[in-house]
């Protein structure tokens, strides 16, 4: 067995993620197996639906596998990375548009490519270990993985919130932000999986309850500081703030990358400005950033700081107060010839 386990069990589609030691981190190999596994299973009547999950209790898919990006990346070669975002956004749009339900379980931590591997199907159970992020931009990437679809989707600024501060939410956060449908208690997943096996049919899902929302209480005040047009005016909007959540997110975008955070907060804005866009609209974005993410930003730099030395302090190509905003409209030009489609998706 691999890193992650594809197989027919009853009248489901088995998609388990083996890695557990690795916090279940999506590598290239996993993506493309993934995927097989979903084009394969498309038509089979075998198969009446799809169920993901994890080994592990502390993460369904705590992000992509970044270091050899990064190794890659760092010896000149930038089309790895490239090939691997294409044909993982090629993914996150055939699990949102897949004809079957895709029932996913997402226990501990979701961030970043789990997000993109779990939140985006029919069926998104979560438990009370589920802490959802989309941390990116402190490694000097926006969300992506079709992240940005669902942030722009949620309720009034949270997504600008959740995006340029990485904030994480717990299951009951994460149902009003419309990153999960239902919250099942993990004790109870296994017979659930097994229903789901035996029925093929996604009425044997319990009926959802209603846990605890914190950052509901708190939207006036997001939303009061998050609708400002740039990084710097949301800072200003928090500093003086003594509440725990304007504290925590003025840090947070102190530490962010200041050209991730300007390109997030402007893929989300285009997409809330569209009268209706879908997950492609928001990986088509996505992808313009990030193929272009090691030479012009501040992808490489990013991950160095937090995840190779770890000294915590990047040198940001930018400060929030020289931030140009023909620097961010520059990153989402269209590409031309390497422009991402969805028209290779049959991969053989």
């Amino acid at each position: 067995m691999g890193d992650v386990a594809t197989r027919i069990v009853g009248r489901a589609g088995r998609i388990t993620l083996t890695r557990p030691k690795a916090l279940n981190a999506l590598s290239y190999d996993m993506c493309l197996e993934i995927d097989k596994a979903l084009i394969a299973w498309a038509d089979d009547p075998q198969v009446d639906l799809v169920i993901m999950d994890a080994e592990g209790e502390k993460a369904f898919c705590a992000g992509g596998d970044i270091a050899q990006l990064y190794q890659t990346g760092k010896a000149g070669d930038h089309g790895y990375a490239r090939d691997f975002w294409r044909d993982e956004y090629r993914m996150n749009a055939r699990i949102a548009a897949y004809p079957k339900p895709i029932v996913s379980f997402m226990q501990g931590f979701v961030m970043g490519g789990g997000v993109g591997l779990g939140c985006h199907g029919s069926h998104r159970i979560v438990g009370e270990s589920s802490k959802m992020a989309m941390p990116e931009c402190g490694i000097g990437l926006v969300p992506d993985v079709g992240g940005t679809c669902l942030l722009a989707r949620a309720p009034g600024r949270m997504g600008a919130y959740l995006g340029l501060t990485g904030a994480r939410m717990g299951p009951g956060d994460a149902i009003r932000a419309g990153f999960a449908d239902a919250f099942v208690p993990e004790d109870d997943w296994p017979a659930v999986i097994a229903a789901l096996q035996d029925s093929g049919t996604t009425d044997v899902i319990p009926q959802a309850s209603d846990p605890a929302a914190p950052l509901v209480a708190a939207f006036p005040a997001i939303d009061a500081a998050f609708t400002a047009d740039t990084p710097r005016a949301m800072l200003a909007a928090l500093d003086g703030r003594e509440d725990d959540l304007a504290v925590s997110a003025a840090k947070a975008l102190r530490r962010g990358s200041p050209i991730a955070m300007g390109v997030t907060l402007a893929i989300i804005n285009r997409l809330k400005a569209l009268d209706t866009f879908t997950i492609r609209d928001a990986l088509r974005l996505e992808y313009r950033f990030t193929w272009r993410a090691m030479e012009h930003a501040d992808f490489l730099e990013g991950v160095r700081a937090q995840i190779i030395d770890k000294d915590r302090t990047p040198t940001w190509r930018d400060t929030l107060e020289s931030l140009v905003a023909a620097d961010v409209t520059a990153l989402l030009d269209p590409l031309g010839a390497d422009e991402l489609t969805f028209d290779e998706e049959e991969r053989p």
